[in-house]
């Protein structure tokens, strides 16, 4: 709608997770360098974390075109919240075993014998599971377990986890403290600073073809607000930039405001601050003695 008034070729701030936006900030680099790392050299177990929107499922997009890339073998999990069986029956399909096994052992013995096939050939095989934070416990331990699946100096199955900050504290909890020794490479995703958020819609604008534009589109005011607003997590801003395209394009304004930034801030309810709960009442001794004071030494 707003593409050929601000003269560019493609939607720059969609929420989908397209490599070729990709901003290699520090962070972000650091992460996908640990995933690659990770899989190429067959460390067995790596998790990332990050709060949500700060570009989790985006890295993994570009972790899942190198893995195509590098004839890596790979089963992609988007959807965590499985029972232990729905688990094992998605990954054996969507690594192309498709027989119907009959038994866990029988699921096991086959997932092995085809890691095996590929070790032989001199290929790797992963496992990437994104939205990890929401794996049960029974899961987690099946995960674990197939972290035994190696050779006398490789791991045959490179595990990745993707998450939110609870995944970190899933992980610290006593009973998976197995798991986490097994650990062999973490990184956190953290938001972006301001100039950090600066260079991210900069980029994203000429990518999309805005060119020497770009800072005429939105201006140091417009961005300083947006980053005020969207605390420097990538999902907030494309969200932000993408409704201020739209609004001014409405009113036929070649420069986004900072004002036009407020409105949609105001829409989204990013102005509002989270309220705090309302501390716990505790009918303490002193309390009651209060209350009886108050009504005349009278219990009620």
């Amino acid at each position: 709608m707003y593409k050929a008034f601000y003269k560019l070729s493609r939607n720059p701030f969609d929420i989908t997770p397209d490599p070729y936006f990709f901003l290699p900030t520090a962070h972000h680099n650091e992460a996908l360098a640990t995933l690659y790392y990770g899989v190429r050299n067959r460390k067995g177990f790596v998790v990332v974390t990050g709060e949500v929107g700060t570009g989790k499922t985006l890295l993994l997009q570009c972790l899942l075109n190198f893995l195509n890339s590098n004839r890596v073998a790979f089963s992609f999990v988007f959807n965590a919240l499985l029972t232990p069986e729905e688990f094992f029956c998605y990954v054996l399909r969507d690594l192309g075993l498709s027989q119907v096994y009959r038994n866990k052992s029988e699921t096991l013995i086959a997932l092995n014998e085809f890691l095996i096939r590929r070790h032989r050939q001199g290929l790797s095989t992963a496992l990437v599971i994104d939205e990890a934070h929401l794996l049960g416990s029974e899961v987690l331990e099946e995960i674990r377990l197939l972290t035994n699946l190696e050779t006398a100096q490789q791991k045959l199955l490179q595990i990745v986890l993707v998450g939110q900050p609870e995944l970190d504290r899933k992980l610290d909890s006593a009973h998976l403290r197995q798991l986490k020794q097994r650990i062999t490479l973490r990184c956190r995703l953290e938001p972006l600073s301001e100039s950090e958020s600066t260079a991210y819609i900069r980029r994203r604008l000429h990518l999309a073809g805005a060119n020497s534009a770009a800072n005429a589109i939105f201006p140091d005011a417009a961005v300083q607000t947006i980053f005020r607003y969207s605390r420097g997590i990538p999902r907030l801003i494309n969200t932000i930039c993408e409704n201020a395209l739209i609004s001014g394009y409405a009113r036929q304004t070649s420069s986004i405001t900072p004002e036009i930034i407020e409105e949609v801030a105001t829409d989204f309810r990013l102005n509002v601050v989270p309220t705090s709960a309302a501390p716990e009442f505790t009918l303490t001794a002193e309390r009651i003695a209060r209350l009886e004071r108050l009504l005349g030494g009278r219990r009620r």
